[in-house]
């Protein structure tokens, strides 16, 4: 029989440490200012996989 070899995985994102969700501030008003507060949105460097 052959040896079989360890399947590695996928490796983790850096920019959403593979959650597939990154933290995006919110703004408001006419002038775009923005808050404090944060809204979830789907990582653009893995597309939400978590896997880079």
């Amino acid at each position: 029989m052959a040896a079989r070899t360890a399947v590695k995985a996928a490796p983790k994102c850096l920019v959403c440490k593979g959650t597939g969700e990154v933290a995006i501030p919110v703004k408001v008003g006419r002038k775009q200012r923005i808050t404090e507060d944060h809204q979830v949105g789907m990582c653009l460097t893995c597309f939400g996989s978590g896997q880079a």
